[in-house]
């Protein structure tokens, strides 16, 4: 056909069945590089059976080696991430993928539009002069401001974020920025950026600090619940596991999540590892 006849290709939603599909069989066209990432983050064009979208595609071979993780898993860990929010049932994580690539295997994941002035969302977000956090927020920590002054920082008392903050939890989230937050038009909220995750040590950086120690929500309880049965041994959320990180990984994954369902609360900083990652957005 020639391509001035040729039909235009449908974009896709992260709601679209067979969106997985596209992502890994789909024709991967580099488009640009996001600059402030500290691996190699591409954004690209997706196209599979007349199915288009947009993607971001970080090659393990632009992963920078780092101390405490194995060289060349971060991808493996960005899929990991995506398969624990999915059998959550929240769908915290875009679609996400390992597939092959221009410069060879990689993760590839949906490319979410954010909401109008989405980065560093004051909806989400904020620094305050007060001692204690208002109405409908949770602080974080006291920052400095410049000039010898301090503010509190603080994040909303949103149902979205503290769903988050148990995904991360379960997935020992060394990274969670403000800038990993996507809340989109629709009023859904994404969290980007799992490479350095599932380690077997207590990493838990993360900004969304503002519920530690209080009791997990109902349905936080169910859902904890949950993942406790389908990561036994032998069970397809396991298996699928066992082929993205390791035996050692996959054992500590099951302890903390066992933890919470024990517990019944959100963690609290051990006190052994930075809490609150830099920087913080």
């Amino acid at each position: 056909m020639p391509a001035s006849e040729r039909i235009p290709p449908r974009s896709v939603t992260p709601a679209d069945d067979g969106l997985l599909t596209v992502l890994a069989k789909g024709q991967l066209t580099v488009r640009g590089r996001v600059r402030e990432a500290s691996n190699a983050v591409l954004y690209c064009a997706i196209e599979y059976d007349g199915v288009s979208a947009s993607c971001v595609y970080k090659p393990v071979a632009g992963e920078r080696p780092l101390w405490d993780f194995p060289d060349g898993t971060l991808a493996q860990r960005e899929v990991a991430a995506y398969e624990i929010s999915e059998a959550t049932g929240w769908g915290l994580v875009p679609p996400t993928v390992l597939r092959d690539g221009p410069y060879g295997e990689g993760m590839c994941q949906l490319w979410i539009e954010t909401a109008a002035g989405a980065d560093g969302d004051p909806g989400l977000l904020a620094l305050v002069e007060d001692e204690e956090p208002g109405e409908g927020w949770k602080a974080i920590a006291f920052a400095e401001v410049g000039e010898g002054r301090t503010a509190l920082l603080v994040h909303a008392d949103d149902p979205r974020l503290r769903r988050l903050s148990v995904l991360d939890a379960v997935i020992n989230n060394a990274d969670r920025k403000g800038g990993h937050l996507l809340p989109t038009a629709d009023g859904k909220l994404y969290g980007i950026d799992h490479g350095v995750t599932f380690n077997v040590d207590d990493k838990l950086r993360t900004l969304l600090w503002g519920w530690a120690g209080e009791p997990l929500t109902a349905e936080a309880v169910e859902v904890v619940g949950r993942l406790s049965q389908e990561l036994a041994e032998g069970r397809p959320l396991a298996t699928r596991m066992a082929e993205l990180i390791t035996p050692a990984e996959v054992a500590a994954l099951r302890a903390r999540v066992a933890a919470l369902r024990d517990t019944g609360r959100h963690p609290e900083p051990s006190g052994e590892w930075p809490a609150i990652p830099w920087p913080p957005v």
